[in-house]
């Protein structure tokens, strides 16, 4: 197991800090852009261990006496109903799933912004149904050759035509359902209108990777590029931080080409840009509070070489082509590592080869293995969390959880009534079977009791688990992989 490698107190205290002098430096008020996930950070928390996945929300805690949200949807992707990858949920229904996370943290969502608005049916309507909802809704529309077009841009015709978005405190987090819904225009909107108002204004961005303080080739830096290898973004050093302060920093592609426009754009709207480089834009102090690099890199090494089975596997279902494979594969050789350096890989792979059918190997906190196969009764996924519990509890191997009276019974619920063809137990099944067990059963009881333990833990699989399994290792907070191959040649795979 990799222990703790970044302070995250110190994190939480050292950002809110940052955050709150920024602020003061435009005069108090800053539309700050929040990249990245605010709930449920996964990937800070594997490649940053000692990071908490709400470690940014908590932030924002310290601060919500002077923070509101703006939440910004792009009236596109209402339309074509895009989905959220990681949950599974649409962007539209997304935003109603902010609201209610941030309102239950404490925090003010004060409006939603329908960006690139242009009269779209299904915008139009959700607009409605916001207001409906008492959400207030602003509309910001397509502005011709943006963001080249800066006299356009900076204009009544331009910004000047998007409504002004009405905010009450010093601190508005400007955020969004996912990538490319405009977050930075609305930011940028917003100093052209205060500005006109006469108030002082600023914007900052924050974006936790890349990390600004590391090194290039820094394998947290890398293991960014391998979770965006889809997006083909690519970590470079700030031209322009390096020339304004002779300083080597990194940033990423899109921020860097960009900057020139930006800085135009601020100098039109405020007579002069408050920032020199890209980095100055950034208020991310993560990079400060890592307490042990090499647990930090080892961290990041694995992180790598999970995103690479995640896109091996995404290849095989259709859904992607060779150019994030070959990207991360690039990225491997520069971080010196192979998926030889994934011990759980070797087991499962080595125990599916045995038994001539799928299995799953899970790397204890001691760093033993323990795999499971298929049988008669479970999958391998189900018979390898079954036999973790049994070592983390000290539970000799032969003994049974869930007696197969118990199992047989669901099995043929399933086929029988519930039309599966495959009647093996998923891994939510096998667990509400061994709670069940609990009720009477001392050795299940003290084999559930240790279910919290296996947050964290790698496990493999030798064959591409089904969604539902997938989804239940993600609630357990197990890092899991699959070898890019289903277990059976249908092409129709749930």
């Amino acid at each position: 197991m990799i222990m703790a490698g970044f302070d995250n107190d110190k994190y939480l205290e050292t950002q809110s800090r940052h955050i709150r002098d920024r602020i003061n430096e435009f005069g108090g008020k800053l539309y700050l852009e929040f990249g990245g996930k605010l709930f449920d950070d996964y990937h800070a928390s594997r490649v940053l261990p000692g990071f908490h996945p709400d470690s940014k929300i908590k932030m924002l805690r310290q601060l919500k006496d002077q923070t509101e949200i703006v939440i910004v949807i792009n009236a596109a992707d209402i339309e074509k109903n895009k989905v959220r990858g990681d949950i599974g949920i649409t962007y539209d229904m997304d935003v109603l799933r902010l609201i209610d996370a941030f309102t239950n943290n404490g925090l003010t969502v004060g409006s939603v912004v329908l960006s690139q608005f242009n009269e779209q049916p299904a915008a139009t309507a959700y607009g409605k149904k916001l207001k409906a909802l008492g959400v207030r809704v602003y509309r910001h529309y397509i502005i011709p050759s943006y963001p080249s077009n800066i006299p356009l841009i900076v204009s009544d015709e331009g910004f000047g035509r998007n409504e002004y978005i009405e905010t009450r405190r010093p601190l508005v987090v400007v955020t969004a359902p996912g990538p490319g819904s405009g977050k930075m225009a609305t930011c940028l909107s917003q100093l052209y209108h205060e500005e006109k108002r006469g108030i002082r204004a600023g914007y900052a961005k924050f974006e936790t990777f890349p990390i600004w303080n590391l090194p290039l080739s820094h394998p947290v830096n890398l293991a960014y590029e391998a979770a965006t290898a889809d997006l083909n973004d690519v970590n470079m050093i700030d031209p322009f931080h390096l020339e304004a302060y002779k300083e080597t920093v990194v940033n990423y592609n899109r921020d860097v080409e960009v900057f020139p426009v930006l800085k135009a754009m601020f100098e039109k709207i405020q007579g002069s840009s408050p920032y020199k480089s890209p980095t100055d834009m950034g208020v991310n102090m993560a990079g400060y509070c890592i307490t042990d690099d090499e647990k930090v890199s080892e961290a990041a090494r694995q992180e790598i070489i999970r995103r690479y089975y995640d896109v091996l596997c995404e290849r095989r279902k259709g859904n992607a082509g060779d150019a994030p494979v070959r990207k991360i594969e690039l990225l491997m050789e520069k971080a010196g590592i192979s998926t030889a350096n994934r011990p759980v890989v070797a087991a499962a792979n080595v125990r599916a080869e045995e038994t001539g059918g799928p299995a799953a190997a899970i790397e204890m906190p001691d760093g033993s293995i323990i795999t499971g196969k298929t049988s008669s009764l479970l999958g391998a996924s189900s018979a390898m969390i079954l036999n973790a519990l049994k070592e983390l509890a000290g539970i000799p191997d032969p003994v049974k959880l869930i007696s197969p009276t118990v199992i047989e019974p669901i099995m043929d619920l399933k086929v029988r009534y519930l039309g599966n063809h495959n009647p093996l137990l998923h891994i939510d099944e096998i667990l509400i079977a061994l709670a069940l067990a609990a009720l009477e059963n001392d050795a299940a009881r003290e084999a559930y009791a240790q279910l919290p333990k296996v947050a964290g833990l790698e496990v493999h699989s030798s064959v591409i688990l089904s969604q539902v399994d997938v989804q239940i290792f993600k609630k357990l907070g197990v890092n899991l992989t699959c070898e890019p191959a289903y277990h059976s040649k249908k092409l129709y795979h749930t």
